[in-house]
């Protein structure tokens, strides 16, 4: 299915007549309502659905325009605003009446947030490039297919919007970005791992309180340059979001960096909260599920299309987690992690708690941001450090060479000189131990055999009659 776009004043309209506006926003619910028909037909075209193992892709399955369901919000017939379902269904125009994520930054590691769009006017506060085919500043779109990919899942986490009621806003419209360009496959020459860990670390040393990570490598293990990595983002008290991948791009279990623990995966539901059977997939690591069908994004171009995959269910997650940071500034992210999966909603079709499709459940964006929770000292996704220390050991480098100084040791004594003797010789012991008492024992029974003889001889005398003397 091919991403249709929407034309809902994109910049080759910005001065138009507001009669002109009107018309192209009545075009567009037109082409909302045709959606589902379009996208009976269409076939998938994009190229990151064919990812192999270990090949790095953003976690979108780009969808045709889906026809709406639910009515425009009260007060609005903006297209855009009328698209976003997810604003009441998961309690986040609630969530705005406490805060809108004024104060907190948004780390995108994509490729790269737009410059045209006026949705994001005021909101990119900084960027850096990482593919070495982007601009310094991370705003140039970087790959020829995903180009796009960084705008829309910025676009769901912390767009502007058009205006106080128009236009797409995202899930914290009061964040702050960071865009951080990286590039998929051939679109850079420099190895994705080394991508994400230098754009990882340069996020949290210029202030993001969140990184989303909207991409899978499509295996459970990940290069050890990456431990450093997400181990420096906990370390400095960042909550990470991932997406966890879909079954349409070829993705059957979460891949890393899905399967790092201490990073909050986030799974794929359709609008019957039933969990997509395209756009996400599976897995133990699974924290929290949320929207990833019929999503809306924002266009480097400033078109908006409609879209599917946990691409865009993560940054809906990682706007969530920007709305209780903002709230609960006190709170480490360990304790912002556990609110947001301690207030899910229960899935109706879950087996458990976690479960492998819904984590701990849906998200509920305004019970995260108010309810009572009570606090933990770690993170409820599992401790990547203690993962190193078990599984990292036959990695470990060579020890160090023991240094030592010379010890000067004593003089031994001469060994004794045995005397060579024969050993049918006596020797000192055996005449002590040995010959002596032997021969005193003899002695001795001699002596008392004699005794005994003579005394048998004078008791015999004693008794023999006498011959009287003539």
């Amino acid at each position: 299915m091919v991403a249709r776009a929407l034309h809902v004043r994109p910049p080759a309209e910005r001065g138009v007549s507001a009669r002109r506006r009107r018309v192209v926003a009545v075009v567009a619910a037109v082409l909302i309502a045709l959606g589902g028909q379009l996208a009976a037909g269409a076939a998938s075209t994009h190229p990151v659905v064919a990812a192999g193992a270990g090949d790095p892709a953003p976690a979108a399955l780009t969808a045709a325009a889906a026809p709406l369901t639910t009515a425009p919000p009260p007060g609005t017939g903006d297209p855009a605003r009328a698209a976003e379902y997810w604003l009441d269904a998961y309690g986040v125009r609630q969530a705005w009446q406490t805060t809108r994520g004024k104060g907190v930054t948004i780390a995108v590691i994509d490729t790269g947030i737009g410059r045209s769009p006026v949705e994001f006017s005021g909101a990119v506060v900084g960027g850096a490039d990482f593919s070495g085919a982007g601009s310094s500043d991370g705003r140039t779109p970087v790959g020829a297919v995903d180009a796009n990919h960084g705008s829309w899942v910025a676009s769901l986490a912390a767009a502007r919007g058009t205006g106080a009621d128009t236009g797409m806003i995202g899930v914290a419209p009061e964040a702050n970005l960071l865009s951080l360009s990286i590039g998929f496959g051939a679109a850079s020459s420099v190895p994705f791992v080394q991508q994400v860990a230098d754009a990882m670390k340069w996020a949290v040393d210029h202030g993001a309180d969140i990184i989303n990570l909207s991409f899978t490598t499509n295996t459970l293990t990940w290069d050890p340059s990456w431990d450093d990595a997400f181990q420096y983002a906990f370390d400095h008290d960042v909550v990470v979001v991932v997406a966890a991948g879909n079954k349409g791009s070829g993705t059957e279990e979460v891949g890393a960096p899905a399967t790092i623990p201490g990073v909050l995966t986030v799974g794929g539901v359709n609008r019957a909260g039933t969990a997509s059977e395209q756009a996400s997939t599976q897995g133990i690591t699974i924290g929290i599920s949320a929207p990833s069908e019929q999503l809306l994004g924002v266009s480097a171009d400033g078109q908006l299309v409609v879209w599917d995959g946990t691409s865009g269910a993560a940054p809906i997650v990682a706007g969530i987690a920007a709305l209780v940071r903002s709230a609960h500034p006190e709170l480490d992210a360990d304790n912002v992690i556990n609110r947001i999966i301690k207030t899910a909603r229960p899935a109706a079709a879950a087996t458990k708690v976690p479960d492998e499709k819904y984590g701990y459940g849906l998200i509920d964006a305004n019970a995260a941001v108010s309810a009572s929770v009570g606090s933990v000292d770690s993170n409820p996704m599992g401790s990547l450090s203690d993962w190193i220390r078990l599984y990292r050991r036959a990695d470990a480098g060579p020890q160090p060479t023991p240094t030592s100084s010379p010890v000067t040791i004593d003089q031994l004594p001469a060994a004794e000189t045995l005397e060579r003797r024969s050993p049918l010789l006596p020797s000192i012991d055996t005449l002590l131990y040995g010959t002596v008492p032997l021969v005193g024992v003899t002695l001795t029974a001699i002596l008392v055999a004699l005794g005994v003889t003579a005394a048998a001889r004078r008791i015999r005398s004693e008794r023999a009659p006498r011959t009287p003397s003539r």
